[in-house]
Protein backbone atom coordinates (compact mmCIF):
# COMPACT_ATOMS: atom_id res chain seq x y z
CA UNK A 1 0.00 0.00 0.00
CA UNK A 2 2.70 2.08 0.98
CA UNK A 3 4.37 2.01 -2.56
CA UNK A 4 1.23 2.30 -4.24
CA UNK A 5 0.37 5.89 -2.68
CA UNK A 6 4.07 6.94 -3.52
CA UNK A 7 3.19 6.27 -6.76
CA UNK A 8 -0.17 8.48 -6.99
CA UNK A 9 1.89 10.90 -5.24
CA UNK A 10 4.82 11.07 -7.74
CA UNK A 11 1.87 11.15 -10.56
CA UNK A 12 0.18 13.90 -8.81
CA UNK A 13 2.95 15.78 -8.67
CA UNK A 14 4.50 15.48 -12.35
CA UNK A 15 0.56 16.90 -13.15
CA UNK A 16 0.86 19.46 -11.11
CA UNK A 17 3.99 20.66 -12.29
CA UNK A 18 2.69 20.58 -15.95
CA UNK A 19 -0.20 22.49 -14.66
CA UNK A 20 1.56 24.85 -13.26
CA UNK A 21 3.99 25.34 -16.03
CA UNK A 22 0.76 25.97 -18.51
CA UNK A 23 -0.62 28.46 -16.73
CA UNK A 24 0.66 31.96 -17.75
CA UNK A 25 0.90 34.51 -14.79
CA UNK A 26 -0.68 37.37 -16.83
CA UNK A 27 -3.70 35.26 -17.11
CA UNK A 28 -3.31 34.38 -21.16
CA UNK A 29 -1.90 30.40 -19.94
CA UNK A 30 -3.35 27.77 -21.99
CA UNK A 31 -5.84 29.90 -23.97
CA UNK A 32 -3.86 32.36 -25.28
CA UNK A 33 -3.11 30.65 -28.07
CA UNK A 34 -6.27 30.05 -29.87
CA UNK A 35 -8.07 33.48 -30.92
CA UNK A 36 -10.84 32.43 -32.58
CA UNK A 37 -14.00 34.07 -30.78
CA UNK A 38 -15.94 30.35 -31.37
CA UNK A 39 -13.75 28.48 -28.89
CA UNK A 40 -15.41 25.72 -26.80
CA UNK A 41 -13.76 26.86 -23.58
CA UNK A 42 -13.08 30.70 -23.45
CA UNK A 43 -10.07 32.11 -21.70
CA UNK A 44 -11.85 32.58 -18.28
CA UNK A 45 -13.02 28.78 -18.20
CA UNK A 46 -9.78 27.77 -19.13
CA UNK A 47 -8.58 29.37 -16.62
CA UNK A 48 -11.23 28.59 -14.14
CA UNK A 49 -10.47 24.76 -15.06
CA UNK A 50 -6.02 25.19 -14.62
CA UNK A 51 -7.04 27.05 -11.31
CA UNK A 52 -9.24 24.57 -9.80
CA UNK A 53 -7.30 21.66 -11.14
CA UNK A 54 -3.88 23.52 -9.67
CA UNK A 55 -5.81 23.54 -6.00
CA UNK A 56 -7.57 20.29 -6.44
CA UNK A 57 -3.96 18.37 -7.18
CA UNK A 58 -2.18 20.55 -4.43
CA UNK A 59 -4.71 19.16 -1.98
CA UNK A 60 -4.66 15.50 -3.07
CA UNK A 61 -0.66 15.47 -2.81
CA UNK A 62 -1.22 17.20 1.16
CA UNK A 63 -3.80 14.50 1.78
CA UNK A 64 -2.28 11.47 0.18
CA UNK A 65 0.87 12.76 1.82
CA UNK A 66 -0.56 12.77 4.98
CA UNK A 67 -2.57 9.07 4.68
CA UNK A 68 0.64 7.67 3.51
CA UNK A 69 1.80 8.14 7.14
CA UNK A 70 -0.09 5.53 8.36
CA UNK A 71 1.31 2.89 6.13
CA UNK A 72 5.34 3.45 6.66
CA UNK A 73 6.98 0.07 6.45
CA UNK A 74 7.85 -0.26 10.37
CA UNK A 75 10.84 -2.59 11.14
CA UNK A 76 9.86 -5.10 13.97
CA UNK A 77 13.25 -5.96 14.84
CA UNK A 78 14.54 -2.51 15.50
CA UNK A 79 12.67 -1.14 18.67
CA UNK A 80 15.10 1.18 18.92
CA UNK A 81 17.02 3.82 16.16
CA UNK A 82 20.46 4.00 15.89
CA UNK A 83 21.38 7.15 17.76
CA UNK A 84 19.32 5.56 20.99
CA UNK A 85 21.29 2.67 20.71
CA UNK A 86 24.77 4.58 20.84
CA UNK A 87 23.55 6.97 23.92
CA UNK A 88 22.48 3.32 25.50
CA UNK A 89 25.63 1.99 25.20
CA UNK A 90 28.08 4.42 25.99
CA UNK A 91 30.56 4.73 28.46
CA UNK A 92 29.21 6.81 30.97
CA UNK A 93 32.37 8.89 33.09
CA UNK A 94 32.24 10.43 35.96
CA UNK A 95 33.52 14.20 35.20
CA UNK A 96 34.26 14.23 39.26
CA UNK A 97 37.24 12.04 38.79
CA UNK A 98 38.84 12.75 36.09
CA UNK A 99 40.46 16.19 35.90
CA UNK A 100 40.48 18.36 32.57
CA UNK A 101 44.04 18.79 31.00
CA UNK A 102 44.03 22.02 29.24
CA UNK A 103 47.74 21.77 28.16
CA UNK A 104 49.07 22.59 31.72
CA UNK A 105 50.31 18.81 32.74
CA UNK A 106 54.01 18.66 32.64
CA UNK A 107 55.34 16.37 29.86
CA UNK A 108 57.68 13.62 30.73
CA UNK A 109 60.85 13.83 31.14
CA UNK A 110 63.03 12.07 28.01
CA UNK A 111 65.37 9.54 28.29
CA UNK A 112 68.72 10.02 28.39
CA UNK A 113 70.65 10.05 25.42
CA UNK A 114 72.54 6.52 24.38
CA UNK A 115 76.40 6.58 25.18
CA UNK A 116 78.74 5.39 22.25
CA UNK A 117 79.15 2.31 24.64
CA UNK A 118 76.06 1.15 24.48
CA UNK A 119 75.24 2.02 20.64
CA UNK A 120 77.99 -0.40 19.64
CA UNK A 121 77.17 -3.88 18.60
CA UNK A 122 77.77 -6.82 21.49
CA UNK A 123 79.77 -9.29 20.26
Amino acid sequence: MYVFISILILIASILLILIVLVQNSKGGGLASGFSSSNQIMGVRKTTDFLEKATWGLAGFVIVLSIVITAFIPRDQHASQSEINQQVNEAVTIDPNTIAPDFGTAQQPATAPEATPEEEAPKK
